[in-house]
């Protein structure tokens, strides 16, 4: 039996970062079962519930398991250990680099080294890279790339970034998310949810809106307070509401981010036409279906962009990370995204108002440029198991 180890967000803290997770082990289900997943977490628990139907072996992130986070004898094991390495998702930026608690590549890098020394391939799999700012953020990930043949990545972005640092790299191919491939649950469920959260019932149907407790881009910090953020959310909730009849939808997928979304709803004058869902409640496929029911959704986390995706629902990205903007080009949509630093009501609401009149043609657009991005995403488990063989 291989052994892959699979590098991540694997808290269960993230709906985006389960989806990558679940898609990812469903996706390598299909080609081969003779695999043993080992994941590094922080929260076994969560590892064994949700995943347990795979082949999975969750390895504890614990100061008791002897590590601080990111760093310690758990990562080394599991990186060193084992007859390949994924990294998944946008895992590696120079954002806090010496802090462990925050950042992954130092770490990461520290036992790259060895992972080459024994052979062990270190693969990114449909991941993104950055952003890396600094001499000693792209030494580290040199070191990572030193012990990589393959770099699949989820869009150019990561490729260009890669290649203007001046990089060694083996050949890179861009492919996609694996939480494109989210699956929704029965129809039954979805009614369920549906009817116990009063949802759906306004005339003009319900728009989306994700919020995160980052307001500002790493790279544009300081642009809006968090007060004032939620106040210009606020008010254009209640510019949608009143001027198209529609109901406001919040979709939380990060549990750190219940609290500013409450924040904004605090400050909407039309709290009767509000509903929020949250991933304490719901798994990734439930939201990933609901979003699928709104007319428009726009967000800052990625991921609920990329449910949209899957879905057809036109998305617009709040700019808050490069890898959003990243994927809305991928798919035809670079358009539609706003950025922080020109962010107001106004713009947020006459962006929102345009993609809402033109949802019908737009979410054709979507459901054409997403169904080859699926394919690609599935594509990536081949060339990967090309390698372990």
């Amino acid at each position: 039996m291989k052994t892959i180890t699979i590098l991540g967000n694997n808290s269960g803290r993230n709906a985006g970062d389960n989806a990558i997770l679940g898609n990812l082990l469903h996706d390598f289900s299909l080609e081969c079962s003779n695999i043993l997943f080992k994941i590094p977490t922080i929260n076994t628990q969560f590892i064994r519930k949700e995943f347990g139907d795979y082949n999975v072996l969750p390895i504890g992130m614990m100061p008791w398991n002897f590590a601080i986070r990111n760093l310690g004898w758990p990562l080394y094991r599991a990186m060193t250990k084992t007859d390949m390495v994924l990294i998944t998702d946008n895992i590696l930026f120079d954002r806090k680099l010496n802090n462990p608690l925050v950042n992954n590549l130092k770490s990461i890098s520290l036992f790259s080294g060895l992972c080459k020394k024994k052979g062990i391939p270190i693969v990114f799999y449909n991941s993104s890279i950055g952003p890396i700012n600094s001499a000693a953020g792209a030494k580290a990930l040199q070191k990572v790339l030193d012990a990589s043949p393959l770099v699949i990545t989820r869009d150019k972005h990561t490729k260009k970034l890669i290649e203007d640092l001046c990089l060694r790299h083996p050949e890179i191919i861009v492919n996609a998310d694996s939480a494109l491939n989210t699956q929704a649950p029965s129809n039954s469920r979805i009614k369920e949810i549906i009817e116990h959260e009063t949802l759906f019932k306004a005339p003009g149907g319900t728009i989306g809106l994700n919020v995160n407790a980052y307001i500002d881009n790493w790279n544009q910090t300081g642009t809006l307070s968090r007060n004032d953020f939620c106040k210009l959310i606020a008010a254009t909730a209640d510019r949608l509401i009143e001027s198209l009849d529609v109901d406001i939808l919040f979709t939380v997928t990060q549990i750190m981010d219940i609290k500013i979304t409450q924040e904004c709803v605090q400050n909407i004058r039309n709290k009767d036409r509000i509903g929020v869902l949250d991933n304490r409640k719901y798994s990734y496929q439930e939201l990933a279906a609901l979003l699928g029911m709104v007319e428009v959704h726009a967000g800052l986390r990625t991921h609920t962009l990329i449910f949209c995706a899957a879905q057809g629902t036109p998305m617009i990205s709040i700019n808050a990370y490069p890898k959003s903007v990243a994927f809305l080009e991928t798919i035809g949509m670079g358009k539609w995204n706003i950025d922080l630093k020109t962010l107001t009501s106004e713009s947020l609401t006459e962006i929102i108002k345009r993609a809402y009149e033109q949802r019908g043609s737009l979410r054709q657009h979507i459901l054409e440029a997403v169904e080859p991005e699926m394919e690609k995403a599935r594509k990536s488990v081949r060339l990967t198991l090309d390698l372990l063989k």
